[in-house]
């Protein structure tokens, strides 16, 4: 059996790319090769085009005769052929049927066989006359001339394209990046060509057909199938990791066939199919066991195709058996089903390194060819089994078969390559949750974009490298993703080239291929977080402005006028309150002003104003700082903890009639906590109506991150604590 699975690429080195161009002695090679193969082809079709061969329309009874087409009105049953001077040599209906690697029956193979070596061996013979004779002993001489490119058939020229096709498909992969694992791919692909090479050979018009072509179809068409599913045992054994011995004992079949094909002591086409069976089973059974112990989502995928194509073989093989009779029309839709069958392994080769791309022509094509194989076998299998006449079995086979496709379809698009997207809501969710976090730590822009790219696809490993594409692109045939990284900032040095990369292996925790969708996907995601990062800061540099603009509008404006008002005031009380109200003037357009304040310097001028506004009430400040490391406070955070701290303060002014405040400010780790403690009258926070006041602590906290709550102080004042448990990372 030609299984599918082509010898896989290594493990892609991490920053490498996986794809070399085909330069210098590589191009050389690939001419050579493709005139080579055309060379090839058309030495084919002209050593065919002058064979001698017997033209007409030939048809088989229903008693397994032979029949020749005179006219409309007459037929010529023809049981044996002669040259002039010659015995005559029997012939029958096995002279239609031109492929005894299909022939079931052993006897009937070599009478097959026989009767074609026969015919040839008249063919050859000079005079130009060979003679017909019918039943009742007449004669009748026909002419014999060479066959001639028109007597090639239909279907020569596009199998034997075809077949040139997978040749050089081949030819390319080895020579894109020669690897000997390649070799294996190269096997499996020039056994296909030359099943191909003798399918076009055999669909020849007429009877009559090189001297020793048939004889050696059986032994050599089924050597290219045993060694075919041989290299894909020895693929799968390299992707999984299994024992190499395995690879020896699944060659070694190749020899012990030609062992037995030589002896005859087994019925040779049971022996072929079996050996291909059971090679199938083998790999697929290779790829489950490595897959279980190691999730491998390139393995997975091509288990999958092995299967597909291990059950449609078996399909095959169940049918041809079914129906080797002596039935003509069986043996006709048995050659189909061969023939189709493989098409469909060809198909296979030419999609498995596309597998992670958009090739939907290759696809479809695949998939059509699966499916008249399974077609044609389901007719032969009604039609021996359940006795159905032939309209009958085709027309079930059909109705299953349209059926089939559309469900296979679909099943290939979501599971065998895994093309389902993600939903627009599941990816602009965590798009936004990352661009948000972003902003916040805009160094972390590599773990933030590789927790996001595990979010997307759920691969089994992510790796940090060095050197990438400038474009997401595949690695390892779909096995890998890369993924650039380009920097959160364009101001950033070299912000025009990627700096890391990324490297995701296995999408779907092993279950599916990377596909192109996934690498558009990701270059989509990783510009819009940097543009959405771009944004947030042209919008906080636009706020930076916007704040030095109110900023010194308040210094020149209100400022000189509260100044003004000072040299004016009529008392010195009056005076004194207009100072304070310039010095906390000063305090906000500072702050305002500043694009980065220290925590260190921030609580030095909060200790400073709150000592000057508490001396004025006649009361006392305990101040206690203890942070374990400095850190900048953002616009958002200065403002909010400013704010904060003199609404509490005022509170216990005014409404508490405070002696003494006590204010504690730690920050361990990302937590802060800000404690408020007074001695004066207020009791009973529960009870109290939140205004604008305790509302607008309660506000700034929340925006912060953070959470407030108000308690009593033992026998005497009030208690507020502020605690924010993600105000910063530790440095």
């Amino acid at each position: 059996m030609p299984c599918t699975p082509a010898a896989p690429s290594p493990p892609p080195e991490p920053g490498l790319d996986d794809e070399q161009p085909v330069f210098g002695w590589r191009r050389q090679v690939l001419v050579l090769a493709a005139v080579l193969g055309c060379l090839a082809v058309f030495a084919l079709a002209r050593w065919l085009a002058a064979t001698p061969y017997l033209g007409g329309e030939w048809t088989a009874g229903d008693s397994g005769s032979l029949h020749l087409r005179i006219d409309d009105a007459q037929t010529l049953q023809v049981v044996a052929v002669s040259a002039p001077g010659l015995a005559p040599q029997p012939v029958d209906a096995l002279l239609l049927h031109r492929s005894p690697r299909w022939q079931v029956v052993d006897a009937e193979r070599l009478r097959q066989v026989q009767q074609h070596e026969a015919l040839a061996t008249l063919l050859a013979r000079p005079g130009g006359v060979l003679q017909l004779h019918g039943p009742d002993g007449r004669v009748t001489e026909r002419p014999v001339g060479p066959r001639g490119y028109a007597g090639l058939g239909w279907a020569f020229w596009p199998l034997s394209g075809l077949a040139l096709l997978v040749y050089l498909f081949a030819v390319v992969l080895m020579l894109a990046r020669p690897q000997p694992r390649k070799l294996l791919f190269l096997v499996m692909a020039l056994c296909q060509a030359g099943n191909l090479v003798y399918i076009a050979l055999e669909g020849t018009r007429g009877l009559g057909l090189p001297i020793g072509a048939l004889a050696c179809d059986l032994p050599v068409r089924a050597t290219l199938d045993i060694a075919s599913t041989a290299a894909a045992v020895h693929a799968f054994i390299l992707l999984t990791h299994a024992p190499r011995w395995q690879a020896l004992l699944a060659w070694g079949l190749v020899p012990a066939w030609w062992a037995a094909a030589a002896t005859h002591a087994l019925p040779l086409w049971w022996l072929a199919q079996a050996a291909c069976l059971g090679l199938g089973a083998w790999a697929v059974a290779v790829a489950h066991i490595g897959q279980r112990r190691q999730a491998n989502a390139h393995a997975l995928v091509l288990r999958r195709l092995a299967g597909a194509a291990w059950l449609t073989l078996a399909l095959v093989t169940a049918a041809v058996a079914g129906a080797s009779g002596p039935g003509p029309a069986s043996a006709t839709v048995a050659a189909a089903a061969s023939a189709t069958w493989y098409l469909f392994v060809a198909s296979l080769l030419l999609l498995t390194p596309f597998l992670a791309r958009r090739r939907q022509v290759l696809r479809e094509f695949s998939l059509l060819a699966g499916v008249s194989t399974v077609v044609t076998s389901l007719d032969l299998l009604f039609a021996a089994v359940f006795s159905l006449s032939d309209f009958a079995s085709l027309a079930v086979a059909v109705f299953i078969g349209v059926g089939l496709y559309a469900a296979a379809r679909q099943w290939v698009l979501q599971h065998l390559v895994g093309t389902s997207v993600l939903t627009t809501e599941r990816t602009f969710e965590h798009l936004y949750r990352a661009a948000r976090e972003l902003q916040a730590q805009p160094r972390s822009h590599p773990q933030l974009l590789a927790r996001l790219m595990r979010e997307l696809f759920e691969p089994l490993e992510v790796q940090v490298v060095d050197r990438v594409p400038v474009r997401a692109r595949l690695l390892g045939g779909g096995s890998a993703l890369a993924v650039p990284l380009r920097p959160a900032d364009d101001d950033a040095p070299g912000s025009g080239q990627p700096l890391q990369g990324l490297v995701l292996r296995h999408a779907r925790r092993g279950q599916r291929l990377f596909t192109l969708e996934d690498a558009r996907l990701a270059d989509r995601v990783v510009e819009q977080l940097r543009r959405a990062v771009a944004y947030d800061a042209a919008v906080e540099r636009g706020r930076a402005e916007e704040r030095q603009r109110i900023a010194q509008d308040l210094h020149d404006d209100i400022g000189a006028r509260l100044l003004t008002l000072m040299y004016q005031a009529q008392s010195r009380e009056m005076e004194d309150y207009i100072r304070h109200t310039l010095q906390d003037l000063k305090t906000l357009t500072r702050g305002l002003a500043a694009t980065e304040h220290r925590l260190s310097h921030a609580a030095a001028e909060w200790k400073a104003d709150l000592t000057q506004r508490l001396s004025v009430a006649q009361a006392s400040l305990g101040w206690h700082l203890q942070v374990d490391h400095d850190r900048p406070l953002t616009v958002v955070q200065w403002s909010a903890l400013t704010r904060v701290l003199r609404e509490l303060v005022s509170n216990a002014l005014f409404h508490g009639h405070a002696t003494h405040v006590e204010v504690s400010l730690q920050l361990e780790g990302p937590v802060l906590r800000l404690q408020v403690a007074d001695d004066g009258l207020g009791r009973n926070p529960e009870g109290w109506a939140h205004g604008l006041g305790l509302g607008g602590v309660r506000k700034r906290v929340k925006l912060l991150g953070g959470e407030v709550a108000w308690s009593e102080n033992g026998e005497r004042g009030i208690v507020c604590t502020v605690r924010v448990p993600e105000f910063a990372s530790p440095a």
